[in-house]
């Protein structure tokens, strides 16, 4: 789901950027058929970038929002909460896997000493 957002998200910057780059082509026309000057040029598109920065900003603080709302309504998890599951899961895996050893490795002195103690009994019975 987050990557349909990040979709949505880079469609609209890429329209955005589409637009802009016509309005500066449309700039630049008006500057060559003598309609504006070439200073004045400049400055609608210097405004026009900066204008554009600013709602790119805002536009993706927006969709931002909206995401972590949506996941946050859909009980969702996020990518860090289930990065930070699976880094548990794997400590525990260890801390079962070196418990686990331990106990074969207990069961197994134990079962030599009843082997033993077996042996010296029937020994001692002769």
């Amino acid at each position: 789901m987050e990557d349909l957002f990040k979709k949505v998200l880079y469609t609209g910057v890429g329209l955005v950027t589409n637009t802009s780059e016509s309005i500066k082509k449309g700039i630049d026309e008006l500057v060559n058929k003598g309609k504006l000057s070439e200073d004045e040029g400049q400055k609608v598109v210097s405004n026009l970038q900066k204008n554009l920065e600013t709602k790119r900003e805002e536009f993706e603080a927006g969709i931002n929002n909206v995401v972590a709302v949506a996941m946050e309504k859909l009980n969702l998890p996020t990518a860090d909460a289930i990065k930070s599951l699976e880094k548990r899961i794997k400590s525990l895996e260890i801390k079962v896997g070196l418990l686990s050893k331990e106990l074969e490795t207990t069961k197994d002195g134990e079962e030599g000493k009843k082997t033993a103690k077996g042996r010296t009994s029937k020994a001692e019975a002769n």
